[in-house]
């Protein structure tokens, strides 16, 4: 069975409920009430901090770090409390792209070529690339750093991003970075051309964005900016100014990661601003979220949850997730609904005001959100949500089905096939009751189990092998001179193993 066929089966199972923009009650998202006649279609924004957890914000309970910005755009936008994502960088990605599960996509891992997104897939970017939508992406990609791969064939009209998983990484294969890069002055590929910059990196990003949304407000056409940065992702190498303020409150390495998450919501609350000074505001849906669970944070604060990046626990996979768009609704209020990654496809399609039909309805297992964002007590029909960390070895996949996994509804989770809570009494995953509920796991791993059926023909690079040199440092040396030692390309040897990383 194809990857195409096992998808479709699994979405008529299970009844996965698709609301497109023809559903939404009330306005037109292209009026608002003050409105005299239809203006274009909402721009839209969405910022990815990476590996920064739930529990990372102020507005969210942190007794240490301070994000203004971030708290005063919470305050005016839907919240969504119970909003998951996949439990690592690249799979989270992935399922924004898509809106469906990253193992659809072949996505399992963050390095070893399955990272890579397939190219059957349709992204989001592309979807709106073709409804008129000028497209950019500022920063982390991490779907692929083959020319294939990479944002610009995937729906991007400007990127200006980084190689790999970080900056400065380099992998076995095609998942790497240009050659020395840091964070602080890093050589950038910016729409196919590196630049050698100065600067710190998310300073960079934030504001090649910015100015090129400037530009795209002056034309006839909304815009779709993606800003996936790699911050707070490690190593954490920030300039001593932006960190100082928490040593000594915190270790060093937290008081870096603390760090590079106030210069995010400087540099977010500085976009804000400029949104207003425009006057394009009212016009722009911005959704603020995160990537994965905390990292560098979870021992100062983890808002009550079991678990961390890189695990099947709530501490892995719930993110914050803020949306505001003031031309279609009120923000200022929170919303308890099981949602997640997989639901921002269908949402931005429908505040784009287009229809999901044909190979991209039958791709896009997600919901939209704009009932919710509308009126967030809207009925949302029971759903089942699958977590799978991946990471395993070649040819592994079958004997990791039950390894490092969750299934979950609203009120049950399921973990490792040997671990029942209950989220209703225990949000924090403490007290297994399988032994009291077993009719309740059964019916959550019949679920899992048909779902991993699913998955199984689309798993498309567990038997990828990467090119000898990393692309990004060809495409480094190409343009600039040089080339690898004899340690480095030992380090890119596709036939080498390597160390994980998170």
């Amino acid at each position: 069975m194809t990857c195409i066929a096992a998808s479709r089966r699994f979405v008529r199972v299970f009844a996965l409920v698709i609301v497109v923009a023809s559903a939404v009650r009330g306005l037109p998202l292209a009026a608002s009430a003050r409105d005299e006649g239809p203006r274009r279609p909402p721009n839209i924004i969405l910022v990815l901090a990476d590996d920064v957890g739930y529990g990372d914000f102020a507005c969210l309970g942190n007794p240490i770090i301070k994000t203004p910005s971030v708290d005063a755009f919470w305050s005016q936008s839907v919240r969504f409390t119970d909003f998951h994502v996949s439990p690592t960088c690249a799979p989270t990605r992935s399922a924004i792209m898509t809106g469906r599960h990253e193992f659809k996509n072949g996505v399992t891992h963050t390095i070893f070529e399955q990272e890579r997104l397939t190219p059957k897939a349709t992204t989001i970017a592309q979807f709106l690339q073709s409804k008129g939508y000028s497209t950019g992406i500022f920063g982390k990609w991490h779907l692929g750093d083959e020319a294939a791969y990479r944002p610009d064939r995937r729906g991007f009209d400007e990127t200006y991003i980084h190689g790999g998983g970080g900056i400065g990484q380099t992998y076995p294969g095609s998942c790497g970075d240009a050659p020395g890069n840091s964070n602080i002055n890093p050589a950038l590929l910016h729409n196919g051309v590196f630049e050698k910059t100065n600067g710190y990196c998310t300073d960079l990003f934030f504001k090649a964005a910015t100015s090129w949304i400037d530009a795209r407000r002056r034309t006839d056409k909304p815009f779709f900016a993606y800003i996936p940065l790699n911050a707070a992702h490690d190593p954490h190498v920030v300039p001593l100014a932006y960190y100082r303020q928490y040593l000594g409150k915190v270790p060093d390495e937290t008081a870096k990661f603390y760090g590079m998450i106030e210069n995010i919501d400087s540099n977010f609350g500085a976009l804000l601003h400029k949104l207003d000074e425009w006057s394009i505001a009212e016009n722009t849906l911005v959704v603020f979220m995160t990537d994965n669970g905390g990292t560098a944070g979870v021992k100062v604060y983890n808002a009550g949850m079991r678990g961390q990046k890189v695990t099947p626990y709530q501490g892995g996979t719930r993110v914050p997730s803020f949306w505001r768009l003031p031309s279609a609704f009120k923000g200022g209020v929170d919303c308890r609904a099981l949602t997640a990654h997989i639901d921002i496809f269908p949402t931005f399609a429908a505040v784009a005001g287009a229809n999901l039909n044909g190979e991209i309805a039958r791709q896009v297992e997600g919901r939209s959100l704009l009932p919710l964002l509308q009126d967030p007590a809207s009925s949302w029909p029971r759903r089942v949500l699958f977590t799978h960390v991946g990471r395993w070895g070649r040819g592994q996949a079958e004997a990791w089905k039950y390894k490092r996994c969750s299934v979950r509804d609203e009120r049950w989770t399921l973990v490792n096939n040997a671990e029942l809570y209950d989220l209703a009494t225990d949000p924090g995953e403490s007290k297994n009751v399988i032994d009291l509920h077993p009719e309740v796991a059964a019916a959550l791993r019949s679920e899992y189990d048909r779902w991993w059926e699913s998955i199984k023909p689309c798993l498309v690079n567990e038997d990828a092998v990467g090119p000898r040199l990393n692309p990004f440092k060809e495409l480094y040396w190409k343009q600039f001179g040089g080339g690898p030692d004899a340690a480095l390309l030992k380090r890119m040897d596709p036939t080498q193993p390597a160390v994980e990383r998170r």
